[in-house]
């Protein structure tokens, strides 16, 4: 199983970024993915989840509104849309699989989660 994140980079303050993470070696269409993160010195935190059909999705409250994630099926593709970026958003960001149904307070334990990918590193600057 790969999960092979990409597109971080470095922004300025209010810029915009688009991460994406393609998936092998697994059914996608049947995995919850999800986007965490992870800054210097601070425990991985949950960034935004959505299920297999689509019909959950759910946001940290600190990118509400924010950042969008999507998901192209037949692309084996994750997609984490981030706008209006703020130093606070830098950190390397993982894409992460489950093959289970996840109700909404279980996307943010990392435990929920079976496949892990490398990192993007995403820097924005003040």
């Amino acid at each position: 199983v790969q999960l092979q994140a990409s597109g971080g980079g470095l922004v300025q303050a209010g810029g915009s970024l688009r991460l994406s993470c393609i998936v092998s070696g697994l059914s996608f269409s049947r995995h919850t993915m999800a986007w965490f993160r992870q800054a210097p010195g601070k425990e991985r935190a949950f960034v935004a989840g959505r299920t297999w059909s689509g019909n959950k999705t759910v946001y940290a409250d600190s990118v509400k509104g924010r950042f969008t994630i999507s998901r192209d099926n037949a692309k084996n593709t994750v997609y984490l849309q981030m706008n209006s970026l703020e130093p606070e958003d830098t950190a390397v960001y993982y894409c992460t699989a489950s093959p289970t149904s996840l109700g909404t307070s279980s996307f943010y334990l990392p435990r929920n989660y079976r496949y892990w990918g490398r990192g993007t590193l995403v820097t924005v600057s003040s």
